[in-house]
């Protein structure tokens, strides 16, 4: 079965609902990978973009985001590359750091390593 990479518009579709038939077309294909007729990819760069756009254009707060993505990236009928760490970064993101910092320190804390950087609050919190 040839795999598909998600991109962020079709997550932005299922999670923000406002355009009804591409929320519908999603739900269709996401149902289909739930039954295994199809693999859907997920990488950490549509979550960051995905993260970002409901921030900045639709406004919604960092708690609301945390949660809706965390449920979605805790399903285990498709691919999700670097899913611990992932589902590992939201309560640094919920303390308002940006969605890359956060996965920076959960990416440190998931492989046991550190962040190279001149962020020295950053390289604080990886302890």
């Amino acid at each position: 079965m040839k795999k598909e990479i998600l991109d962020t518009n079709v997550l932005l579709r299922f999670l923000v609902g406002d355009n009804k038939q591409q929320h519908q077309e999603t739900e269709r294909s996401f149902k289909e990978a739930e039954q295994h007729k199809r693999k859907i990819v997920l990488v950490p760069l549509v979550v960051a973009e995905a993260c970002f756009v409901l921030e900045s254009f639709y406004k919604k707060q960092r708690k609301e985001i945390a949660e809706a993505l965390e449920v979605f990236l805790a399903q285990r009928w498709f691919e999700v590359e670097e899913r611990e760490v992932l589902l590992s970064l939201w309560a640094w993101y919920r303390k308002g750091l940006h969605f890359v910092d956060s996965f920076l320190l959960a990416w440190a804390q998931a492989h046991k390593g550190t962040i190279l950087t001149f962020d020295q609050s950053l390289s604080k919190k990886v302890g």
